[in-house]
């Protein structure tokens, strides 16, 4: 295995756009970027990236690892996901998730799978517990999960939905506090991660929490784009200085996930409050008079999709951010999301199509000329 990788000529990203750069990685860390490097390591492989675009590895901060699903009982239980479906969707960093079933997909499956992925070569992270209030947890306490299990960046409950438990205005404060307090006590924020429905209860519940001295930062809405006056409650959440998640895959009422981030900053959201997730490996029941009557699985891969749909539209520099400097800004996780010097290797190339051509995580080469170089353990 290389000692470290030496990218010349890359059309960097960053993600904002530098032009033509050298980027020297050692073990898992970029050591340099610059116009020209030039250095004699033992060990480095050089890779000539010209006519190639170099971005930060996308990070998702919302996928079903263990699969989601089960609303129509134990067959439909979506799939666990695969390692190789991070890397050819160019994803180097994601936040595992539970769903609807806490019986049988448990959150010490979910923490366990979460550590086998990044074992496997990605960095994970997970939310703990899922539609449920109280939340579920492994500790039995939200405040020792954050100070026990380092991979816990705070807690998911489900709101407006009628799979969820409908807790009070109070009881949302509640565990926004243990979020809060426990995130003092381990030394980082933790966030209260809150998969929204169809009915528009949340963000007037938000607001309250707010008016009653809660920090903004600590709540952390998705699928905000699904419903119309859902949406319009989280564009002026983003506007109050709240961070909001739309979903690239599942749909979105007004159209695509890519649809929808322009919607948002044509009304006055900011960019740098505005992140995506795939919602990979959830289900997406239908549903008629309240039964279900059809399933589909959410894809990782529509990160991409949309990345390319949104570069389109708006230009690759601003549609990276919602998938890079933006989530990872917001997560308090200041080694992801930016390609220069310190920061962790996670280096996606892709071509003028941006369609991935490698890709690193941490440093470590998973994808070559498109094709999948390290897989999950039992995929080979």
């Amino acid at each position: 295995m290389p000692t470290g990788y030496l990218l010349r000529k890359a059309d960097l990203f960053c993600p904002e756009h530098l032009g033509k750069r050298d980027i020297l990685v050692i073990g898992e860390k970029i050591l340099l970027v610059d116009e020209i490097i030039d250095v004699k390591v033992p060990g480095l492989e050089v890779i000539d990236l010209a006519g190639l675009t170099v971005t930060p590895g996308l990070f998702d901060q919302h996928i079903h690892v263990l699969g989601g699903g089960g609303e129509g009982g134990p067959v439909t239980r979506a799939p666990e996901l695969n390692f190789s479906e991070l890397v050819q969707a160019g994803i180097t960093g994601f936040v595992g998730v539970c769903g609807t079933d806490s019986e049988t997909r448990p959150i010490e499956a979910l923490l366990a799978k979460v550590r086998a992925l990044t074992k496997e070569g990605a960095s994970g992270w997970m939310w703990t517990s899922n539609y449920r209030y109280p939340p579920t947890t492994i500790t039995g306490d939200v405040r020792k999960e954050l100070l026990t299990i380092p991979e816990c960046l705070g807690v998911k409950i489900a709101m407006g939905d009628h799979r969820g438990s409908f807790p009070t205005t109070h009881e949302v404060l509640r565990v926004l506090s243990d979020c809060r307090v426990g995130g003092m006590i381990c030394g980082h924020d933790a966030y209260l991660h809150v998969h929204l429905g169809d009915i528009p209860v949340a963000f007037p519940a938000f607001l309250k929490c707010v008016d009653m001295g809660m920090p903004i930062k600590h709540i952390r809405p998705t699928h905000v784009a699904r419903q119309k006056e859902v949406f319009a409650q989280a564009i002026d959440f983003a506007k109050a200085g709240g961070w909001i998640d739309i979903t690239t895959s599942g749909g979105n009422y007004m159209g695509e996930a890519a649809d929808a981030y322009v919607m948002a900053l044509k009304e006055g959201a900011p960019a740098n409050r505005i992140t995506f997730s795939s919602d990979g490996h959830g289900s997406m029941p239908r549903w008629r008079d309240g039964e279900m009557v059809g399933m589909t699985i959410c894809k990782v891969s529509d990160n991409l999709e949309q990345l390319q749909k949104l570069a389109g539209m708006i230009g690759l520099e601003k549609a990276l951010l919602p998938l890079t400097r933006t989530v990872t800004e917001a997560l308090c996780l200041n080694t992801k999301g930016t390609v220069e010097a310190g920061k962790d290797a996670d280096i996606l190339v892709m071509d003028k199509n941006l369609k991935p051509v490698h890709l690193f995580m941490r440093g470590k080469q998973v994808m070559k000329d498109s094709e999948v170089i390290v897989k999950g353990t039992f995929e080979e």
